[in-house]
């Protein structure tokens, strides 16, 4: 089974990769610097949105493709031309590129909670809450949901879209996230340093580590396809999370203070990401996805895969 992975170099696809190539699976690891590619995978560098890039990824036929490769939250914003071209462009011409290559691949495509937009609804979001985003990074994520409906429904792949909430805890340096400030809590705290927090302590947050979303990748590349609802799409499971009950967490857990953190909320940063009401996923858990189950475990998966980097 060849497995396709764009975006193999960044923090939740080198997790992917390695898992994969642990169980022995054939993968292709697509992205744009050298480095991205686990032992064992064969490494394909460059532009998604080169033609020439996608055929010699493509070259050996495409049982699956997990598309992970994308122009991020704030860095959409700053440049919403970049966002088309790889976002919803290149996209668009993967699944094409996957459904010449292959016999109706399987398609797992990481979305996002961006496209419920905000403010959310006050009382809680479900499977039924109308998509309305506001970034242009969540807007293009809404767009190529229904491509890959469509082409399910058409029989061309099969399709599997997951939306992924916060995902803790991301390497350190510039990630073009708004919301990286999540991560950048673990390894202050790590460190035994001082941390500004950009959101209030009652601010919410949805999250699940990154060994968790790997948890269930791997379940979207293997589970069975009629176990998914006809939009073809779920919200990931997450954990809502208090900043100042994950600021305990990670402090006991790091055996540092508490007082190292202090908080100055930015209003938009907390309308956008520190405002996350309840969660209700009822589709994606009959499907058989997850969450950490607990924050401890939470804040202990994340730190695991922070002490390895």
């Amino acid at each position: 089974m060849t497995i396709i992975v764009t975006g193999a170099g960044g923090f939740v696809g080198r997790q992917l990769v390695q898992r994969l190539v642990d169980a022995g699976r054939p993968v292709v690891a697509m992205d744009n610097a050298s480095d991205g590619a686990a032992t064992g995978a064969r490494a394909v560098v460059g532009d998604i949105c080169s033609a020439d890039v996608r055929a010699e990824a493509f070259r050996d036929g495409c049982d699956a493709l997990v598309h992970l490769a994308t122009v991020p939250g704030g860095a959409a914003e700053a440049d919403p031309a970049a966002s088309r071209r790889v976002n919803v462009d290149a996209m668009y011409d993967l699944l094409e590129d996957a459904k010449a290559a292959g016999n109706r691949p399987r398609i797992v495509y990481a979305s996002s909670i961006a496209v419920l937009g905000d403010p959310l609804p006050g009382h809680g979001v479900d499977d039924n809450t109308p998509l309305a985003p506001r970034m242009i990074y969540g807007g293009h994520k809404a767009m190529m949901e229904p491509a890959v409906a469509m082409m399910h429904h058409r029989e061309e792949i099969e399709g599997v879209s997951v939306r992924l909430p916060g995902i803790l805890a991301r390497p350190k340096g510039p990630s073009g996230m708004k919301s990286a400030f999540m991560s950048d809590l673990f390894h202050a705290l790590r460190a035994n340093q001082q941390f500004m927090c950009p959101v209030s302590p009652d601010a919410t947050i949805w999250a699940q580590s990154v060994t968790c979303c790997v948890d269930n990748l791997m379940h979207a590349l293997m589970m069975d396809i009629a176990l998914m609802p006809p939009t073809r799409t779920v919200t990931l499971p997450a954990q809502r999370i208090a900043m100042s009950d994950l600021v305990s967490e990670v402090a006991r857990q790091c055996n540092v203070s508490t007082h190292l953190v202090s908080y100055q909320p930015d209003a938009v940063l907390e309308a956008g990401f520190g405002a996350q009401p309840p969660l209700a996923t009822p589709m994606a858990e009959c499907a058989g996805f997850v969450h950490d189950g607990t924050l401890a475990a939470l804040v202990t998966n994340a730190l695991t895969v922070i002490a390895k980097e």
